[in-house]
């Protein structure tokens, strides 16, 4: 089974894990930063769980809580990505809607 999940981590890492998943998108986390294998980015994963599992467990991956839970991002989180608009006080659903207004497949969608 697939699922979909956001997690923060460098450009670096995830072209080493993208062979792994059906489908991902990414943007970088940090707007006026220029591109380097070290850049972070967010990025949304489609993958089994196997991957998922995987991915929660590296120091380089960090999950974001699911889109439809009323949990927080962290600080840390929302740090990185307070160039696209992003708070402390968003949830994972209200900072993807304020990041796909950079790139919009990065929007959670339930079908």
């Amino acid at each position: 089974m697939q699922g979909r999940t956001y997690y923060l981590t460098t450009l670096q890492e995830w072209r080493k894990e993208s062979a792994r998943f059906t489908t991902s998108h990414y943007v970088h986390a940090d707007l006026n930063s220029a591109s380097t294998p070290d850049s972070r980015v967010l990025v949304m994963v489609e993958a089994d769980e196997g991957t998922h599992n995987a991915l929660s467990q590296s120091p380089f991956w960090q999950e974001l809580p699911h889109p439809l839970s009323s949990k927080l991002i962290s600080e840390a989180i929302a740090q990185a990505l307070s160039t696209h608009g992003v708070t402390p006080f968003n949830s994972t659903f209200e900072a993807t809607e304020t990041v796909a207004k950079n790139h919009p497949i990065l929007r959670y969608r339930v079908f």
